[in-house]
């Protein structure tokens, strides 16, 4: 993608862990940005993120007035621990939210409109994989339902009116400045403070995790893809391993770490099989480049950072 396009690419979420992350890359590249969210926000990197609800049809389309290049709709209820008491707003929030970025992307004239979807889309899947992409998908929650949802008004958009739009399904995305649960960062945090760290559950049950910084290059490479043979691509940091196996990670980088997890499922989580991410590679030549290790490590840095401690 040439650095000098004139129209702006549109982020949604541009507040949250991937949409700040993206906005800030894209910028870091020379490109143009609208970046927008609930809440607006002056930013040091100098983006300004605009404010705008998902729902706020009217100033949605005034922030596109002067015209787009593309959409990468980040903006959402961000996992299914969360709002799930609000099914509702979730509905709200996570597909009519969608469809009113997808209509404005057909309005405006969007080259390309990338939806940051989630490997809920699948639900429980057993088995030792790998899970590719045609799976049948069995949603195991309100917020798994409203991204298959949306990735089917993606594609219908595609269909019917010619808006190039492709879903980037990202596994748990995990790194600096993130917000809700994340079984890492309080791991680390309970180690930087010298509190243990008991779950009892996890010691068995397997994650997929993938960087932040590996999500946004995902994202990029959806953005800039010439041709987009799938509908939908699975984008993780390609690795498949138990809490347990996260909690030593986590004690390898801090060696006074006192972790213990007990044998079980996540409640909040469905038990996955690995995911391949081959298609993602082969069509939009994407490949993680932030191991498990290696992030566990830099987010331990950046983390004790942000609290003064020693890492």
């Amino acid at each position: 993608m040439s650095t000098l396009q004139q129209k702006p690419t549109l982020v949604t979420g541009a507040a949250g862990l991937v949409g700040r992350a993206l906005a800030e890359k894209l910028v870091a590249q020379g490109r143009p940005v609208i970046a927008m969210d609930r809440q607006a926000q002056a930013r040091a990197q100098g983006i300004e993120i605009q404010a705008c609800d998902l729902g706020d049809i009217h100033r949605l389309h005034a922030l596109a007035r002067d015209g787009i290049d593309a959409v990468v709709h980040c903006g959402a209820y961000s996992g299914p621990m969360v709002a799930r008491d609000s099914p509702y707003s979730m509905v709200q929030v996570n597909i009519v939210g969608t469809a009113n970025m997808l209509e404005l992307a057909r309005v405006h004239g969007a080259r390309r409109f990338v939806y940051c979807s989630s490997t809920s889309v699948y639900g429980t899947v057993s088995g030792d994989g790998p899970i590719e992409e045609g799976l049948l998908l069995r949603p195991g929650s309100l917020y798994g339902a409203s991204k298959v949802a949306s990735e089917y008004l993606v594609t219908a958009y595609a269909q019917q009116y010619g808006v190039s739009g492709v879903s980037v399904r990202l596994s748990w995305v995990y790194g600096p400045r993130r917000t809700t649960d994340c079984v890492i960062r309080t791991m680390i945090e309970d180690a930087l403070a010298g509190r243990p760290t008991r779950m009892d559950f996890g010691l068995n049950f397997p994650r997929q995790f993938i960087h932040v910084d590996d999500a946004v290059r995902g994202l990029i490479a959806a953005l800039d893809a010439g041709q987009l043979p799938q509908h939908a691509y699975n984008v993780t940091g390609d690795s498949w391993h138990t809490l347990g196996e996260i909690g030593r990670f986590v004690s390898d980088a801090h060696p006074g770490a006192d972790i213990k997890l007990q044998l079980g499922n996540d409640p909040v989580d469905e038990l996955q099989a690995k995911f391949s991410i081959d298609a993602a590679r082969l069509d939009l030549g994407y490949s993680p480049t932030v191991s498990l290790r290696e992030g566990i490590a830099s987010y331990s840095k950046w983390l004790a950072g942000q609290c003064g401690a020693t890492p």
